[in-house]
């Protein structure tokens, strides 16, 4: 099947624009005169020029450099930077024509266009503008095609024949083309996900296009999306069993594949063997009578935790995150790892005298130490008995993994509990030495 289409290329409006172009038609006419060029002989016999000179060339030696430069900067073929304008504050005429030159022609025409200057820019690594022409190209296979222009008349007018399949076939070549060079751009601009969605366009017009399978492989290894790479380049490699490309980016499939496989092996072996040692230590406190509680605002301990000596053995020793408060001089010292089998005494033995203590209030045979029940009361802490046994008496509990003790002189204690007494309105038990 075909039908009758007319395709226009567009031409300029010479009457409308002959007074901007006037300068350059001028300049070029006055260095092709002879006339012009005549030359003098000097007193040396040597050469030069006429004094007069042609208007256009009297009018460019008249200009700066800078000037010149801007003048040329407006001409298509010496344009180092886009420049829209004629100078006087209209449009470039050159440079739209070049414009609307890229737009005349059939989807196919205008698209290969922009292929192939997608292509080059591809071939120079400029990543970001070949995926633009690439972009443009997939836009005008997707635009309607042109219509002719029922105001237009003279010789630029040409008819021809067009046909509907021929042409179907280049937009299909030229627009797999498109979609899996654009699919380079996104993997070397790591936008990963549109060089996927790219491949899979390019494989619904060609499903053994082997760039497209490598392409969106490569993507989907580089998220980590194992399972989608594996298939993009299994179905390569069936298409082309022997893509050395192909190959390669199977076995790197592979080695990650192994990779993450040994990871999450450790993560699993990680998992379960802190859920053991938490068995084990929720075991052994329970088998000392010893009661804990979290809070939703646990505090930061860093690695300070209840600890077994052997975590796998429930009977082996435990110790404890310790911290010592001075509720009198709002001052505290830690112990990261408290024995069960340790007094309170033998740590405040080496913590006294404290740097703070002017007065020297704080010493073994002046203080008394308390703990808050878990009814929220008090209970007094011999200095001589051993912490597993004042926490496994069943009426204290641990709060947050962290043991809290205050220490007050003993002048000072009568008066502190009455306060506590009063905010809690609990009494106080007593644990003797």
């Amino acid at each position: 099947m075909t039908k009758q289409a007319t395709i226009y290329k567009e031409k300029f409006n010479v009457d409308h624009r002959k007074a901007k172009l006037k300068r350059i038609d001028t300049f070029v006419a006055d260095i092709q005169s002879p006339a012009n060029m005549a030359q003098q002989s000097g007193r040396n016999g040597v050469q030069q020029a006429s004094v007069d000179m042609p208007p256009a060339m009297a009018e460019v030696k008249s200009q700066s450099v800078d000037e010149l430069l801007k003048e040329m900067n407006r001409m298509p073929l010496f344009m180092t930077s886009l420049d829209e304008t004629d100078g006087e504050g209209g449009e470039n005429v050159a440079l739209e024509a070049l414009k609307a030159m890229a737009y005349e022609g059939t989807r196919a025409e205008i698209a290969e266009n922009f292929r192939q200057q997608g292509n080059e820019c591809a071939r120079a690594k400029q990543w970001t503008d070949a995926k633009e022409f690439y972009d443009k190209a997939i836009a005008a296979l997707k635009g309607p095609q042109s219509q002719p222009d029922p105001d237009a008349a003279g010789p630029d007018v040409i008819d021809v024949e067009l046909d509907e399949e021929e042409e179907a076939k280049k937009e299909k070549v030229i627009g797999e083309a498109c979609y899996v060079n654009r699919a380079l751009c996104n993997l070397e601009k790591k936008n990963y996900r549109s060089c996927i969605l790219d491949c899979a366009s390019t494989l619904k017009l060609n499903p053994s296009n082997i760039k497209a399978f490598y392409r969106s492989g490569t993507a989907c290894l580089a998220l980590d999306k194992l399972p989608e790479a594996t298939w993009a380049c299994d179905r390569g490699l069936a298409v082309d069993p022997n893509n050395t490309p192909l190959k390669t980016l199977s076995s790197k499939i592979a080695t990650r594949k192994a990779y993450i496989e040994s990871v999450e092996k450790a993560r699993r072996a990680r998992e379960e063997k802190a859920a053991s040692e938490r068995a084990t230590l929720n075991i052994a406190l329970k088998s000392r009578n010893i009661m804990t509680r979290t809070t939703s605002q646990p505090p930061d301990l860093e690695d300070a935790a209840i600890k077994l000596e052997n975590a796998m053995d429930p009977s082996s020793t435990l110790t404890f995150p310790v911290i010592i408060l001075y509720p009198s001089h709002s001052q505290s010292d830690f112990i990261k790892a408290f024995s069960e089998i340790e007094q309170l005494g033998q740590h405040l033995d080496y913590i006294f005298p404290l740097p703070w203590d002017e007065k020297h209030e704080y010493t073994l045979d002046n203080v008394e130490a308390y703990m808050e029940t878990a009814a929220g009361g008090l209970i007094k802490v011999g200095k001589k008995m051993s912490l597993g046994k004042v926490l496994g008496s069943g009426k204290t509990e641990i709060v947050d993994g962290l043991v809290r003790i205050s220490v007050m002189p003993k002048d000072r204690a009568a008066d502190w509990i009455e306060e506590f007494k009063k905010r809690r309105g609990k009494a106080i038990s007593y644990n003797k030495s």
